[in-house]
């Protein structure tokens, strides 16, 4: 572009920022401070927007487009509670690792710190939830600011971002800069390859190990395809067993013979053990977060950690590592591989048969039991079914957050990554509705369930509104226990059963509810009756409340009380209120 062919509006700058950096849809809703984007929007057709019903619902469609395709996330919303309704998914994304643009309009420059109509300090709220953010005083600068704001979104460790957008700049007229000729922020240069002296000390390592374990993460889903197939390629040469985080399911598929299933409060028997037992530990784009790492000072307390990850901060945060790896998983991997390859003939993989011997004992536990019933519908069973019926179709599943989310992650398998979408860091009740939707609008064709609670589905319910409004076909197959059941568990375990606030009294009738909105309701409550009414879920091909009415008091097992090692997890067959009061610290205290 040159002369007066690069001249534009800032609103037109905007739309024309968002094609150059590949943008397809946005989910937004309008407002008096981004009504002259809107205007923009209503004149170009190469971007489609879809308008939700509230701003958590524009951020969470925004996550589950984002972690479904591998893109960044797009979102636009209005100047102050437009901006703050935003915040939660804006947290979300950070702790999750998720790729988003956040647009949002501002009261013009010469109003800034006047308290005017739908005014915030935008920036100074959404500081701590994003990766970066700016105030856009000057059109001018406008284009580089937002391209600048996708490659920080994606590269290094993703997450959110914001860009603020006062509306005189959208009115004002300024110079276009295209992507290739955008300065670039230099003190943001993320580090892809690994130091190769530490990753031949890592191999080595490996090499030395009798008992070790792969611990992977959503880093590895984040790194892209190519990081999930050097990951199995890893766990096929080496023959380690193999255990993941929540987020980073699928990476490894469930099927695999060196699945040990995921790990932690709620992970199996087997992967927790291992993570005890382990001489050696390779965790790959994780964070040891608490919920995977119980009481730290008993958190696999033999053995040597090696630890890949391209965010600097996470290194030695939380747990220290005798090999840290600084870089992109991808890169690190085909490192590795190609290492171990090289010395490939030198390791004998029977070092390792005592240790299979011993994960062949906590497998025949069999953690995940529960007791079946032929008059109510246990939760276990309900997902068992789901994915029975569903796991040879081209299936996308996202969840709320609680129990059905954790029985979801235990029982249902997942054979690639960019299919199972959850809100892990942060857990979002709301999230898996909206996010559903957003992977639903990236894959038109696909099979997208979200996995919900009866509490945690009316967070973001009036989202039915947007499916059905876009046609989009989005099943919601509830696991309807009358409680908030995680709530409600704990309550019952750990405070004397005293169950406060955690029922719900006035549920609505969710297939009257999906009448309302122009969808379809399916109701079902017993096990002989299942089979026929997900099937029927599935054929239909528009959106869906699935109202499965499951056993009120089911708890989620294992589990591994706050505070408690990996090797003091309750398993489903040892959990009584007596055997959780026992796991209790000598204080008597418990926290979720």
């Amino acid at each position: 572009m040159s002369g007066t062919e690069n001249q534009m509006t800032g609103a037109e700058i905007v739309l024309q920022a968002l094609k150059d950096n590949g943008v397809e849809h946005i989910f937004g809703y309008p407002g008096g401070a981004v009504l002259p984007i809107y205007d923009e929007i209503f004149q170009q057709e190469d971007i489609e927007h879809i308008l939700v019903r509230h701003e958590q619902g524009a951020g969470h469609m925004a996550e589950g487009y984002a972690r479904s395709t591998g893109k960044v996330g797009v979102m636009l919303v209005t100047s102050g509670p437009g901006a703050t309704n935003a915040v939660t998914p804006l947290q979300d994304a950070l702790m999750d690792s998720i790729p988003l643009v956040c647009l949002t309009g501002q009261v013009p420059t010469t109003l800034i710190g006047s308290d005017a109509f739908q005014e915030c300090d935008t920036v100074g709220i959404t500081r701590p939830c994003t990766k970066h953010n700016w105030l856009v005083k000057d059109v001018n600068e406008l284009a580089g600011v937002i391209h600048e704001a996708f490659r920080i979104a994606q590269s290094g460790r993703p997450g959110p971002v914001v860009v603020d957008i006062p509306k005189d700049v959208q009115f004002a007229t300024g110079t276009y800069t295209p992507p290739s000729a955008a300065p670039i922020q230099k003190s943001y240069q993320p580090k892809l390859q690994g130091d190769a002296n530490q990753i031949a000390a890592a191999v080595s390592l490996m090499r030395s190990a009798r008992r070790p374990v792969i611990y992977s993460g959503g880093g590895v889903v984040n790194s892209g395809p190519e990081a999930s197939r050097l990951l199995r390629e890893l766990v096929e040469i080496t023959g380690f067993p193999i255990t993941s985080t929540l987020m980073g399911l699928g990476a490894y598929p469930a099927s695999g013979k060196n699945w040990l299933g995921m790990l932690g409060m709620h992970g199996s028997y087997e992967a927790n053990m291992a993570m005890h037992d382990c001489d050696v530990m390779v965790c790959i784009g994780a964070r040891f977060d608490d919920r995977i790492t119980g009481r730290l000072n008993a958190f696999s307390p033999n053995s040597k950690k090696i630890h890949i990850d391209i965010d600097p901060s996470s290194i030695n945060k939380n747990v220290r590592a005798d090999v840290p790896i600084l870089g992109d998983v991808g890169a690190i991997l085909e490192d590795m591989v190609r290492q171990w390859r090289a010395a490939a003939k030198d390791y004998d993989k029977t070092v390792q048969n005592d240790w299979w011997t011993s994960i062949a004992k906590w497998r025949a536990r069999n953690s995940f039991a529960y007791k079946a019933s032929d008059d109510v519908i246990m939760p276990q069973y309900a997902i068992q079914r789901l994915y029975e019926l569903t796991k040879d179709r081209d299936t996308y599943i996202t969840t709320e957050v609680g129990q059905h989310q954790m029985w979801a992650a235990q029982f249902y398998g997942f054979e690639h990554p960019n299919r199972w979408m959850t809100s892990g860091g942060l857990g979002t009740m709301g999230y898996g509705f909206p996010a559903a939707i957003g992977v639903q609008v990236a894959h038109r064709d696909s099979l997208v369930i979200d996995i919900a609670g009866d509490a945690s589905i009316q967070m973001c319910i009036q989202e039915m509104s947007c499916a059905v409004q876009y046609n989009l076909p989005v099943k919601i197959f509830i696991l309807n226990n009358q409680y908030m059941g995680m709530v409600r568990q704990w309550q019952q375990l750990l405070h004397g059963n005293r169950l406060s606030n955690s029922y719900t009294e006035a549920m609505p009738d969710f297939v009257k509810l999906a009448e309302a909105y122009g969808g379809v309701g399916i109701a079902c409550d017993k096990p002989g009756d299942l089979d026929g009414a997900i099937q029927e879920m599935i054929d239909v091909k528009r959106p869906v409340i699935f109202d499965c009415r499951v056993a009120n008091l089911a708890n989620c097992f294992p589990m591994i009380p706050s505070g408690k090692a990996h090797n003091e997890m309750l398993l489903p067959d040892e959990a009584t209120d007596e055997a959780v009061a026992n796991a209790i610290d000598a204080k008597g205290r418990q926290l979720v």
